[in-house]
């Protein structure tokens, strides 16, 4: 689940006129299953809703690509065909597999788009009064497996190996469409800047009326309307997912509703990942996977990749970030 994430311009509200006669307007809708706010920062309000109206439209056709809940959708025939035959896909959800795939390699399968098999395994709405069984699991891991979804670049298909296997984008597809969306806003003429929250997942880029960019507050896992700090933002993106309304607890042990696909059962020890980087996808993949990774390994992973910084609160309640993290704190 994604933490909420507020967005703050020198105590202004989204949707006022500030200084320097700008203009900013913001949009609030659900898309993807999720709560998306659009914002844009222009020289007038016309200019400010095309492009709110554009990156809307963009995220719209993803979902259509992408979803796994839409019968339609290129995603929901690959996993029809699962062991049966490879599926012909657009380029783009090609390619968004091919990066997939990428990050499964860099986290030695921590994340794993074929984790969708464990789907109706583990449920975080309250109905859940007991673990499932080891034999459930077992069945369920059986079909989790990122090296079994193959890809033929020639051909350009995708074919799951094993019948039952599935593929969602629930840990990625939002950044994607956060991307997206950003990509056709700044195409529009007199556009200064703009924020696309794909619910929990952000991206800031451009102009927000103050001189030090975008302040965003991170919200405290122990209380979702209490801050931990904020960030400034410039041309990057944040993603922070957390497990403050979603888990479970059984014989006093406190288990999160993120799968590790290595093992088939939800992670333990954290209870928030904040990923700062230059794009929304790798933000969001990277803090599903250093959730499962955990603290140690997880942490580890961050610092090594450039442009790459992380705040990861841990069950104890002890904060952890990067060494390059610059956290105003409360």
């Amino acid at each position: 689940m994604r933490l909420f994430i507020f967005i703050i311009a020198f105590g202004f509200t989204l949707g006022q006129v500030f200084a320097q006669n700008k203009i900013e307007q913001t949009k609030v809708l659900l898309l993807m299953g999720s709560r998306f706010e659009v914002t844009a920062v222009a020289d007038n309000e016309s200019i400010a809703w095309n492009a709110i109206n554009a990156g809307i439209e963009e995220i719209t056709r993803i979902e259509r690509l992408i979803s796994s809940w839409d019968a339609h959708s290129q995603t929901s025939e690959i996993n029809r065909q699962a062991g049966i035959q490879a599926v012909k896909v657009d380029k783009e959800l090609f390619d968004l597999i091919f990066r997939a795939k990428k990050i499964s390699t860099l986290t030695k399968g921590a994340f794993d788009i074929s984790y969708a098999s464990m789907d109706r395994i583990w449920k975080f709405d309250g109905s859940m009064t007991a673990m499932p069984s080891p034999e459930k699991v077992a069945q369920a891991k059986a079909k989790i497996n990122w090296q079994n979804i193959l890809l033929d670049r020639i051909q350009q298909t995708v074919f799951l190996k094993e019948k039952g296997m599935k593929i969602g984008f629930g840990a990625m597809g939002k950044g994607y469409a956060a991307n997206r969306a950003k990509a056709i806003m700044e195409k529009t003429k007199g556009i200064q800047g703009g924020i696309v929250n794909a619910g929990g997942d952000l991206i800031a880029w451009g102009e927000s009326n103050t001189p030090e960019g975008w302040a965003i507050k991170i919200a405290d896992p122990k209380d979702k309307n209490k801050m931990i700090g904020s960030i400034q933002l410039q041309n990057q993106a944040i993603v922070t997912s957390g497990d403050y309304e979603k888990f479970v607890v059984f014989d006093s042990k406190r288990y999160a509703h993120i799968i590790d696909p290595r093992t088939g059962y939800p992670t333990t020890g954290i209870k928030s990942v904040t990923i700062i980087s230059p794009d929304a996808e790798l933000s969001d993949a990277l803090a599903t996977s250093v959730f499962v990774m955990g603290v140690i390994e997880g942490m580890a992973l961050i610092n090594k990749i450039n442009g790459v910084e992380g705040l990861i609160v841990t069950d104890a309640d002890e904060l952890l970030t990067t060494e390059n993290l610059k956290l105003n704190y409360y």
